[in-house]
């Protein structure tokens, strides 16, 4: 999953419409919500977007498109078109009839706090994990539906598996893919494969009877395991980081040469990594 310095090739580096401008909220004080310089810049349409998002967000039960249309002042055609638009990017989805906030907001806000909150409390658990370990440590995010990785503790190994925070992975064929794959796009896996995806070595997985069955077995371990699937020479194993709801909300990882992670220490590295993905999870509310 991310580039190995020495032990692995270097990575591949990878409508306009008539809608009417709803005026700026008022706050307390009578002045405008939004920076008055901004106003000016303002697009209508999106600005609509943006309300309806937020009043989805304060309905959990969803809402009908004609509902949205009275609370917001906007007229029921182009709240059809804002929420046509917005369930083909995965902003929003409909069930029976109803609006409701859609998956791409979950990687979205997870890829938010990651830059914060989250990525300062890893890292302790990430220098703890090497230390144990000896090898490269990670955390990824869901982003956009693939791992983002937002914070690295590289081994002290001369000879290591090296990622960079910033870098995003594959879902079919990293381990911290295959930790999201597993609790969070299990339902999704035909609309996320409809082609093959690319085949980095001869071990990685390119059918969606393969990527089911690996996604299977990930839910019944416990642990995303990348047996030389990004690189030839590499390993690369993940367990769920969940929030305090027990959402899995991250993935926290090792990499390391085949060379020295070798197939029987599968079980001692999964202990390890799965106790940091407790520990990690503890410290953002989880409770087991």
């Amino acid at each position: 999953m991310p580039r190995a310095a020495s032990e692995m090739p270097l990575a591949r580096r990878r409508e306009s419409g008539s809608l009417r401008a709803m005026p700026a909220r008022r706050t307390p004080d009578g002045a405008n919500g939004a920076e008055p310089a901004l106003e000016r810049y303002v697009i209508p349409n999106l600005r609509n977007a943006c309300r309806i998002l937020k009043a989805l967000g304060r309905t959990p039960d969803g809402a009908k498109a004609a509902d949205l249309a009275r609370e917001l002042g906007v007229p029921v055609t182009t709240t059809l078109r804002i929420m046509a638009t917005l369930q083909l990017e995965g902003l929003v989805r409909k069930h029976e009839g109803r609006y409701e906030l859609g998956p791409v907001l979950i990687s979205l806000g997870n890829a938010s706090l990651a830059g914060t909150e989250l990525r300062d409390l890893a890292q302790p658990v990430l220098e703890k994990l090497t230390a144990t370990t000896g090898e490269t440590s990670h955390v990824a995010v869901p982003c956009d539906d693939r791992p983002l990785i937002v914070a690295v503790q590289d081994s002290p190994h001369p000879l290591r598996a090296a990622s960079r925070p910033g870098f995003l992975a594959d879902l079919h064929c990293s381990s911290s893919g295959k930790v999201f794959l597993a609790h969070l796009f299990r339902e999704r896996l035909a609309s996320l494969f409809p082609a093959p995806p690319p085949r980095h070595t001869a071990r990685t997985p390119v059918t969606l009877a393969e990527i089911r069955k690996d996604a299977e077995l990930t839910l019944k371990r416990g642990y995303g395991f990348d047996d030389e699937e990004y690189y030839d020479g590499v390993r690369c194993l993940a367990a769920p980081v969940r929030s305090s709801d027990g959402v899995v909300v991250a993935a926290i990882g090792i990499t390391a040469s085949t060379v020295r992670f070798t197939r029987e220490r599968i079980p001692e590295m999964a202990r390890h990594v799965q106790a940091a993905a407790a520990e990690l999870s503890s410290l953002i509310g989880h409770v087991n």
